[in-house]
């Protein structure tokens, strides 16, 4: 059971919600980038391309309890011969603020749920640019972030790192 500090008991009893807080402030597009590069040419192929994704997460604590967390999705796609069909770049953001979280609480907010929350509107701006560029949105299959935070804390034990904002 967590102690109660002084000022804490003084809250309480004018009355104060000491319960952690989370909200999202704001979430927009930092970068998009299409590439169309063989066009018309690329329009015209066949068969199924070969996709590569890629997912990385950022995390940056501001100030009054305010994170900004980057979510940074690139795709790519190739046709027969391995001909570049497209390729998409989007860096999408969303600021949150934490009041009242423990210290510990914090990295798996930021790194595991913020990037949940983020996701599918992350994933519509996709869809999007690539329909946009001439072909079949890219609906991008749903991402285990929780997954994907405990390797990185398996790999950053093994390395012997500490921290509590950084990548996933």
């Amino acid at each position: 059971m967590a102690s109660i500090t002084p000022e804490d008991a003084e809250a309480l009893a004018n009355g104060a919600d000491l319960t952690p807080q989370a909200g999202i402030l704001a979430q927009y597009v930092k970068d998009l980038s299409f590439e169309n590069p063989n066009a018309p040419a690329s329009l015209q192929g066949q068969g199924q391309p070969k996709l590569e994704v890629s997912v990385n997460v950022n995390a940056r604590a501001g100030e009054n309890d305010m994170y900004e967390v980057e979510l940074r999705i690139s795709a790519s796609a190739r046709g027969q011969g391995d001909q570049a069909l497209f390729a998409v770049e989007l860096l999408y953001a969303g600021l949150f603020r934490l009041a009242g979280a423990p210290r510990e609480a914090i990295e798996p907010f930021l790194l595991v749920e913020a990037p949940r929350i983020l996701f599918p509107f992350a994933r519509r701006v996709i869809a999007d640019a690539v329909r946009d560029g001439g072909f079949p949105p890219l609906m991008l299959d749903p991402i285990d972030f929780g997954g994907l935070y405990i390797q990185q804390l398996e790999a950053r034990r093994s390395a012997g790192e500490g921290g509590v904002v950084g990548n996933a």
